[in-house]
């Protein structure tokens, strides 16, 4: 091994930028290099890092405001000190290189690296660059993607596709051959709406499920139901006389993708990028709200590939649902060709070409 380098990783925000954060900085600290977590100090951070033993850098963010209201200069208040905070603390702990995962949470230790002439690599995990990855692009020694046509969304001289970084429990055990359901068993169906849940799927999937139900669809179903309480979910399933798993988080999701045949979910990068390395077709509810719509423009890449099918959520009801998973559930040959193009579509290592890249820009 070269010599020892410091890293930043600023990763805080949603699961989407903690997790594949938290998987280049294992990486790199696996090399053997001194790694700090720049996180923002939200509620979502506290389970997924339990298990990180290097430092922990909390600057207190918030996300980008854009028109003027009184929230909006709020941000820029928020943001002003978010940076003068990170220049104390890089001062003192300054990193070889820095690597952001692109949430608001990057603004300030980006902005105070840039100051100390630290070069920063930039991840983008959308198909559509977000705010913060736009607004801090123009200075970014390098911008790592996971999808190759981010760079036409993108003005930069250095973008290089890594892929998505995934937990390395996560990466050994998509290796692993999916589990065969047996012809006896009904069709293993895997709800889950991100880090925060999914309200729309927390109110339609039971109903619709026990509406196929009562047309002699047999289902197994697991549903991870995010922030809403575990218990009243539990109880909706109970009433309309349905079996389900409900769970509010779920550690060891490498289990249940090798387990199902059919996700029901949003399209974030991360949940895309793990579907895509267990091959586990899906139907896709991009989030309608998401930043420059990027949630269906990630879902159209896997549709447009043949791995998944996508439906708007003002279009997901109850009926519609229940239609599809009757439908579905009498094509096993299409769920096994949306499968192997979902596959097709893994990118895996990622996080090691990223600590790759890291390595390189910090001069290793």
């Amino acid at each position: 091994m070269g010599r020892v380098l410091k890293f930043g990783v600023a990763c805080g925000g949603t699961g989407g930028h903690i997790f594949p954060g938290l998987a280049t900085a294992g990486a790199l600290a696996e090399r053997g290099h001194d790694v700090t977590l720049w996180l923002a100090g939200k509620d979502v951070e506290h389970d997924a890092i339990k298990a990180w033993q290097g430092d922990i850098l909390t600057v207190p963010s918030e996300g980008f405001q854009f028109g003027f209201s009184l929230r909006s200069l709020q941000t820029v208040v928020k943001l002003r000190k978010a940076y003068r905070l990170s220049i104390g603390l890089m001062r003192e702990q300054a990193p070889h290189a820095m690597l952001a995962m692109g949430s608001y949470a990057s603004f300030g230790p980006v902005r105070a690296a840039a100051k100390f002439d630290i070069p920063y690599v930039l991840h983008e995990a959308n198909l559509v660059p977000g705010r913060a990855v736009s607004l801090l692009a123009r200075k970014a020694d390098t911008i790592a993607v996971s999808f190759d046509r981010t760079g036409s969304y993108m003005k930069h001289g250095n973008i290089v596709t890594t892929g998505m970084p995934l937990r390395k429990a996560l990466e050994i055990a998509s290796r692993q051959p999916r589990s065969m359901r047996a012809p006896e068993d009904g069709l293993r169906v895997l709800v889950m709406g991100g880090s925060r849940g999914a309200q729309i799927l927390n109110e339609t999937v039971p109903n619709a499920i026990a509406a196929a139900a009562a047309k002699g669809l047999r289902l197994q179903v697991e549903h991870i139901a995010g922030l809403q309480d575990k218990e009243s979910l539990e109880a909706v399933y109970a009433e309309l006389g349905t079996k389900a798993r409900v769970h509010h988080f779920v550690q060891d999701m490498e289990a249940k993708y090798l387990a199902a045949d059919l996700a029901i979910c949003r399209s974030g990068a991360a949940t895309c990028a793990e579907l895509a390395a267990f091959g586990v077709p899906a139907l896709l509810v991009p989030y309608p709200h998401a930043v420059r719509n990027h949630q269906m423009s990630n879902a159209r890449v896997l549709q447009d590939s043949g791995a998944a099918d996508v439906v708007a959520q003002e279009d997901l009801t109850d009926t519609w649902l229940r239609d599809y998973l009757i439908n579905v559930s009498q094509k096993p040959a299409r769920l096994q060709a949306m499968s192997t193009a979902m596959k097709k579509q893994a990118q895996p290592d990622a996080a090691s070409r990223l600590a790759d890249l890291l390595e390189r820009v910090a001069g290793a």
